[in-house]
């Protein structure tokens, strides 16, 4: 299945190039001088001084003229290092002085000193560090791959009794498709013939597997069970929901970040000290060469290399633990955030409501009621039919066989139950078809509710609320003494009964009810010109909320479409994951500071023996490439889990 899954073109590739370069170019220099050398000291061997042989052995003879063997390091510094040069040079010019900028002078001053591998170590130093990042970024996508590659690449068309495989992206809205047993679905459609069941789990996080019958809905991504099935393609695979999905879960892919921020910052301090003490050095000493060793050990490796992994080994760790991190900043300024902001349904609650009463006429009574559209129900995808699935579940009934299901948006369930036309809709709609009958319907409750019709006569009203999740109040609860946080706040399109009887629950104070997308918007907008925000939404109407708070957080489960606008996406709609997002984030600033300051000071340190003519230029080189190491090992820290990521 295509849904224009390749990968990107890698904006790290030039860089991966230049690193290979750099090895190569590197290793055919230090080949070419080793033979040269062992040449030489194995003619001081044979005239006998053995002596200068072992000095010469121990001191290296790295300084000298322009020769043959310097070609491989002149071709890295003109092939690798001069791109590298002109991409600082346009940011130089526009404004952007960052800490990279000691690095490019080190590959400038090395080339005017003819120190051609220090500008080489350079070069690898910089090239290495984007692509060490590139390796970490596919690392932490991986997981998208794996969901690219389950999809179908094929679908089995049915065209005058004639069976024909088609690529998946030529499928058309209303072809008709059959499904085999244990197959995935390839688009989102309508059972036409046969009856089964499919598991949705994969997308949906329900534990069990659908029933499926004529007119119900199937979602792409789904696994066929035992029966085939045969489909009406509905949308086009690209627009189907899986595809969806992959779309939202693969800009995470594409994003390119700046994720040099803090760098950036710790930068500005630490690149006028290392300029200072670097022209201090040559203006005491006099000599070009202490100026270069200064140099290439001032290069801020730990920064251009040390915070990046910190931060992708940080949405490594949180891919794992099911949470999408689309914008990266979010981990610097998560910590910061004093205003939260949630939606109602679907992220205080389960977006799972429960039957709570069957009100029928004196026609009939509740068990009855329930057998008939729990037999009706088990077809449809509605969040409702759960609710009565479990009901009837619970009462331990046989259900019924059913013929001739509809289901029409807006229109209700509909369908054959023992002979009976059952129709499952809205009080709105009943007063379209029937407001005779109006007068027959209970008050209104603070919850849900929905219309039995049998036989076109109102039968029952069915009355349903929203079960608060199990972590709910605990919670809202360590926001403030835990994560600091000032103002916590429910914003909701519900009515305000169904609202306030959450709040309460809950713990919240500050509610909003009743509130259009527009309304919510207005809102989030105010309380960012406040504090920074936190915006907790399932994706349905949120869209515009969740990009105007500082971090706009979206419950996959519920929303393959308006997780776009999110900054992270909670794959497992859980709010100990919204916790573990938390402590992610600040887990990855404390490691990003050890690394970057750590690596500093040893830079520093590093630069006061080059200053006093203790470190060449090469060994200069090589001592900032131990600094990255460290740096880099102790930000691959962050991509390892802790004992805990929760602290409530």
């Amino acid at each position: 299945m295509n849904m224009n899954t390749s990968k990107p073109v890698n904006p790290a590739r030039s860089e991966n190039i230049s690193m290979l370069l750099s090895l190569l170019g590197i290793s055919g220099y230090l080949l070419m001088l080793g033979l040269d050398q062992g040449h030489d000291i194995y003619k001081l061997s044979l005239q006998g001084d053995l002596s200068s042989a072992l000095a010469r052995l121990y001191q290296g003879d790295l300084q000298f003229s322009f020769s043959l063997m310097q070609l491989p390091l002149l071709a890295v510094l003109i092939l690798c290092g001069l791109p590298l040069l002109y991409k600082m040079t346009v940011r130089v010019c526009q404004g952007d002085f960052g800490a990279d900028l000691l690095a490019g002078l080190s590959i400038v001053t090395s080339l005017l000193l003819q120190e051609y591998l220090a500008g080489s170590l350079v070069v690898l130093m910089l090239s290495s560090g984007v692509a060490l990042e590139s390796y970490a970024v596919r690392k932490a996508s991986s997981v998208l791959d794996a969901l690219a590659k389950r999809m179908p690449s094929v679908a089995h068309k049915k065209l005058d009794d004639q069976l024909t495989d088609i690529a998946t992206e030529q499928v058309n809205i209303g072809d008709v498709l059959l499904i085999l047993p244990h197959e995935i679905c390839p688009v989102d459609g309508t059972v036409i013939e046969g009856t089964g069941t499919m598991d949705e789990s994969f997308l949906t996080g329900e534990p069990y597997s659908m029933s499926k019958t004529n007119g119900s809905q199937v979602i792409s991504g789904a696994i066929n069970g035992d029966a085939a099935l045969t489909i009406r393609a509905d949308k086009l695979t690209v627009d189907s929901r899986y595809a969806k999905i992959m779309t939202v879960m693969r800009s995470s892919e594409q994003y390119r970040p700046n994720i040099r921020r803090l760098g950036d910052q710790l930068g500005a301090l630490y690149t006028p000290i290392a300029v200072i003490l670097d022209l201090t050095a040559w203006a005491v000493s006099g000599d070009v060469i202490r100026f270069l060793a200064v140099l290439v050990i001032a290069t801020p490796c730990p920064l251009l290399i040390g915070i990046p992994v910190t931060i992708i080994s940080s949405i490594s760790l949180a891919a794992r633990r099911e949470i999408i991190i689309k914008n990266p900043a979010i981990l610097e300024t998560i910590g910061r955030c004093r205003t939260a902001i949630f939606d109602k349904t679907g992220t205080l609650t389960y977006g799972r409501p429960v039957l709570t009463a069957i009100i029928p006429t004196s026609t009939y009574q509740e068990p009855e009621i329930l057998l008939l559209i729990a037999s009706l129900e088990r077809y449809s995808k509605h969040p409702l039919s759960s609710a009565i699935l479990q009901s009837a579940e619970k009462a331990n009934l046989s259900l019924l066989s059913v013929t001739q299901m509809t289901e029409l948006p807006g229109a209700g369930l509909k369908g054959q139950v023992s002979g009976l036309q059952l129709q499952i809709t809205s009080r709105k709609k009943l007063a379209e078809l029937h407001p005779e009958q109006i007068e027959l319907l209970p008050a209104m409750s603070g919850g849900l509710e929905c219309i039995v019709l049998i036989d076109e006569c109102y039968a029952a009203t069915l009355q349903f609320r929203d079960e608060v999740r199990s972590d709910s109040t605990s919670f809202i609860n360590h926001l403030v003494p835990n994560h600091l946080f000032d103002k916590v706040m429910l914003v909701s399109g519900d009515r305000e009964s169904e609202v306030r009887y959450l709040a309460e629950k809950v713990g919240i104070k500050e509610v909003f009810y009743n509130q259009s997308p527009e309304q919510k918007l207005d809102i989030v907008r105010e309380e960012t010109k406040i504090a920074k925000t936190i915006f907790l939404g399932d994706g349905i109407n949120d869209a515009p909320s969740l990009t105007a708070a500082t971090i706009g957080i979206a419950f996959g489960q519920n929303s393959d479409i308006t997780g776009e606008a999110a900054d992270a996406v909670i794959m497992d709609s859980s709010l100990l994951k919204v916790d573990e997002l938390f402590h992610i984030g600040s887990r990855m600033r404390s490691i990003a500071l050890q690394s970057a300051v750590g690596g500093m000071v040893l830079s520093l340190v590093g630069m006061g023996f080059a200053a006093l003519g203790y470190v060449t230029p090469v060994a200069g080189a090589v001592i900032q490439e131990v600094i990255d190491v460290l740096a880099v090992l102790n930000a691959l820290r962050a991509a390892l889990p802790p004992k805990s990521l929760s602290d409530f």
